[in-house]
């Protein structure tokens, strides 16, 4: 019988979150409200939905007990949450070399801690990913300043021929997004890498590594989808107006990991209405409870 694929979780919160001084100098980014819930419920969610259910948060050494406050073990939502820590900016890719234990052999998702992903159908598309035997698998999302992102670049046939990091001119308005799915390559990959001049490991080369080899499914998000990219003050405040039009018009909630457990099973109603009673001061802990009602 053929084995199961498996895949871990790794969920990056480092960074020194500079873009937001004043505002981070005494606590992470990734710990600020995006307009109801911490910004890391978002991304946390995303792997959640995915069908990943043993997670890696990574961050500075100084700010791992407020993490663990926050988020404890995982169990709560049915997860299993572990912690480590960078000690230095090297790169997105040094994820994978610090979460080398935790990977183990099996395959492996990153998703950065500000990026957040809404729209009809995302589920499947990110379940799809967690299922497939692909090597790789990323994500574009057509922005209007590529230059800001990695960039994938296209042939006249629509076929991906180039990853670039923030190109000063770029050929495509397609980047992309902080969410790498790999097979257990990675880890050696990312060991292999050179620094940037910017003197990090890049992700982006090592996704174009797995496009050399043609190992890598690159899916285009459509318009249905939103993809927020949290990382200035601006997007931070444009993504936190998206978030409270959305659930005042809809009455429902966006990266609610209570729900999203409930709804993949990881957690029963139960559950759901213990995890309710100490929030019901707030909107939030009522509506946990509608959702069993």
């Amino acid at each position: 019988m053929k084995k199961k694929l498996t895949r871990k979780g790794i969920l990056l919160a480092g960074g020194h979150g500079t873009r937001f001084y004043p505002a981070t100098r005494s606590i992470s980014k990734q710990l600020l409200p995006v307009y109801d819930k911490p910004m890391l419920y978002y991304p946390l969610s995303t792997l959640m939905l995915a069908g990943i259910q043993e997670i890696l948060l990574i961050t500075w050494p100084h700010e791992i007990e407020l993490f663990q406050k926050l988020l404890g073990d995982g169990s709560q939502w049915g997860i299993h949450l572990e912690y480590t820590t960078q000690v230095a900016p090297r790169g997105i890719a040094e994820a994978f070399i610090l979460a080398e234990s935790f990977i183990n052999n099996d395959s492996v998702c990153l998703i950065l801690g500000d990026n957040i992903l809404y729209g009809d159908g995302i589920a499947a598309i990110l379940q799809e990913a967690n299922a497939s035997e692909e090597k790789g698998t990323i994500f574009g999302y057509y922005v209007h300043d590529p230059e800001r992102y990695g960039v994938i670049e296209f042939d006249a046939f629509d076929q991906p021929i180039n990853i670039i990091e923030k190109p000063t001119h770029a050929s495509s308005h397609y980047a992309a997004i902080g969410l790498y799915f790999f097979d257990n390559e990675a880890i050696e990959i990312a060991k292999s890498l050179t620094p940037s001049n910017r003197g990090e490991l890049e992700v982006t080369d090592m996704s174009r590594y797995y496009l050399q080899q043609q190992k890598l499914n690159i899916i285009k998000l459509g318009r249905g989808v939103a993809w927020l990219d949290t990382g200035t003050p601006s997007s931070w405040l444009e993504a936190s107006n998206f978030i409270q039009i959305l659930e005042h018009r809809q009455g429902l909630k966006i990266g609610c990991p209570e729900e999203v457990a409930l709804r993949m099973g990881y957690i029963n109603k139960a559950q759901l209405i213990e995890l309710a009673k100490p929030l019901l001061k707030s909107g939030y802990g009522q509506y946990l409870e509608q959702l069993v009602k």
